[in-house]
């Protein structure tokens, strides 16, 4: 589900994040362990401009699945709630029981 939020929103995103929101997520992936030191280190060293690298972020996160692009769009909303809105992505928050609820950022 979450995954094919990624997928329908790729190609907005890609114009989307600056280069540093970009290199937070990286960072907030890493951290989390969506991502390895090598998964991020490539994503830099290997595309050159800030589309390159939103493209390259979004791609690994889509491949790693459910789970993971859960987690890509949760951070993206703590970090920049604004391009989530512009973007259309639905959210999902956690309850305090531990299940998850889908939430429309508009």
């Amino acid at each position: 589900m979450a995954d094919a939020e990624l997928r329908r929103v790729r190609s907005k995103f890609v114009d989307g994040p600056s280069t540093e929101l970009i290199n937070q997520l990286l960072d907030d992936l890493l951290e989390d362990g969506v991502l390895n030191k090598g998964e991020a280190d490539s994503i830099i060293e290997e595309n050159n401009s800030r589309a390159n690298r939103a493209r390259a972020l979004i791609d690994s996160v889509i491949r790693k699945g459910d789970r993971a692009s859960s987690r890509m769009i949760n951070l993206l909303h703590r970090r920049d709630s604004t391009l989530v809105s512009d973007l259309g992505l639905k959210v999902l928050k956690e309850e305090e029981k531990g299940e998850e609820q889908e939430e429309s950022i508009r």
